[in-house]
């Protein structure tokens, strides 16, 4: 099964919103990237995200194109600096979960998940983008299988 890692979409700067919730070109990056995550078929049961507005608002633009089954809902743990083995450790690779969150923490998890350690980062995340984990059931191990980004380069 999937892991979909999506870093929030673009922010406001905290001194036109202290909440710093999405602009209006992250709501319009979010929403392409939703209607062409749809129109692939891509299938979630949940949607996780941090309790930042700019995650929750992400994970909202999602949902409302995707349906996830098991909706969407708050977690902590998914902040910039936290640690990224809590959430590493409490993935079920039989679901095809999304996780919404920040930065560094998004490219921490997907190099601690492919690699073993944090510090060697593999995928440089875009605002809005959803990179695709997959785990190999011989190996036991997970790769990246594709990624979906509002820019290329």
């Amino acid at each position: 099964m999937a892991l979909y890692l999506v870093q929030h979409g673009k922010s406001l700067p905290k001194d036109q919103d202290p909440q710093k919730g999405l602009s209006q070109e992250g709501i319009a990056e979010t929403e392409r990237i939703a209607q062409v995550a749809k129109g692939y078929g891509i299938h979630v049961s949940t949607i996780t995200h941090s309790g930042k507005t700019r995650a929750r608002q992400t994970a909202e633009i999602l949902e409302a194109a995707l349906k996830p089954s098991g909706g969407i809902h708050e977690r902590s743990g998914l902040n910039p600096m936290d640690d990224v083995s809590v959430v590493a450790d409490s993935i079920d690779s039989t679901e095809d979960g999304m996780l919404v969150g920040h930065l560094p923490f998004m490219e921490r998890l997907t190099a601690h998940l492919i690699t073993g350690s944090f510090e060697k980062p593999v995928f440089k995340f875009q605002n809005s983008g959803i990179v695709c984990l997959d785990k190999d059931p011989a190996a036991q191990c997970w790769m990246i299988k594709w990624t979906l980004m509002p820019r290329i380069g």
